[in-house]
């Protein structure tokens, strides 16, 4: 079955790599300060990215291309301007709701028709509801069509408090308890469930692992693998894990433990993708970006077309792009 890379870039570009069983390409398109990204369907996806969140829809039947190549082209078909919240991972949930993390505000949220957004959900430790990035609120993981487990940077309740926080003081919160079920965390980042087991990335650290005891309310971080950079981004399938790789930036999160690690492991951080097989945690393949590209936020893989594209929402190409249903 064909497989397709979703690669969400931390710079304004959105870039998809297409992987078929002869040849890589990859395709890129203009975006402002992409996000988090959500795969909802084979030919949909919902994307955090700016002062927006947006769905995208593949508007190609199975035979047509883009250009004798593409096979599937993604436009933004519905678009909610929320403002600056700073969002960072979204999803949909069973009912088809978009539900995204609002970092700015420290909460969960949905979109609404008259305000920038309706909140759903914050952290118990969070007193009210303001315009303070408190704990640097960050990640999302969904379990059975509903929001599950978030990571937080820190409990903190002042403003912008997560920053003397970075090093240890991480925790992950069940949303339907309220309860923190593991801290002592640097940073953590991209919580997933696979397989019954709570994956994350310990960022401050740059280690893939899993949050064992999670369910019980008194988890444990066990790490799996270390990557050479500030891990962001992560889905895992088929036995697994994709994982998003930046450069740390050193001026904002110097002196974590990761700068060592990586000094330990005489290597310098990368931005790119590791494919990382889970049962043996080894990395299998990975595809590495120079150049002005330095960060990357987060990764999805999208099923079944081998060479898709996107347009983004500012860009010429899309007054030209129609399509109908027949």
């Amino acid at each position: 079955m064909p497989l397709s890379l979703t690669i969400m870039l931390g710079l304004p570009r959105l870039a998809i790599s297409s992987v078929s069983s002869r040849t890589t390409r990859l395709h890129q398109s203009a975006m402002a300060k992409p996000m988090g990204i959500f795969v909802e369907n084979d030919n949909a996806f919902a994307l955090s990215a700016g002062f927006q969140i947006m769905r995208f829809k593949n508007g190609l039947e199975p035979h047509e291309r883009v250009n004798l190549q593409f096979d599937a082209c993604y436009v933004p078909r519905e678009t909610y301007l929320t403002g600056e919240l700073d969002s960072h991972d979204i999803s949909v949930d069973r009912d088809g709701q978009i539900i995204f993390v609002n970092t700015r505000f420290n909460c969960l949220a949905t979109t609404d028709p008259r305000h920038s957004f309706r909140a759903l959900w914050r952290p118990p430790f969070i007193s009210a509801l303001v315009d303070e990035d408190r704990c640097h609120l960050n990640g999302l993981a969904m379990e059975n069509g509903e929001a599950a487990y978030v990571t937080a940077v820190s409990r903190s309740d002042t403003i912008d408090g997560w920053r003397d926080r970075r090093n240890d003081g991480g925790v992950v919160i069940d949303v339907r308890s309220g309860q923190i079920v593991c801290e002592g965390l640097s940073m953590p980042h991209s919580p997933r469930i696979y397989q019954g087991e709570l994956w994350l990335l310990n960022s401050g650290t740059g280690e893939l692992g899993v949050v064992e005891g999670a369910a019980t309310g008194k988890g444990t971080f066990v790490p799996r693998i270390f990557c050479p950079g500030f891990a962001r981004g992560l889905t895992l399938q088929n036995g697994f894990a994709f994982v998003g790789l930046s450069k740390p930036r050193y001026k904002r999160f110097e002196g974590l433990a990761l700068d060592q690690r990586l000094r330990d492991a005489d290597s310098e951080p990368w931005c790119g993708i590791q494919i990382i097989d889970l049962a043996k945690g080894t990395c299998v393949e990975w595809f590495r970006i120079d150049g002005a590209v330095k960060e990357i936020f987060d990764v999805a893989v999208i099923k079944g077309h081998a060479c898709p594209m996107s347009i983004g929402p500012e860009a010429p190409e899309l007054i030209k792009f129609i399509t109908h249903q027949a």
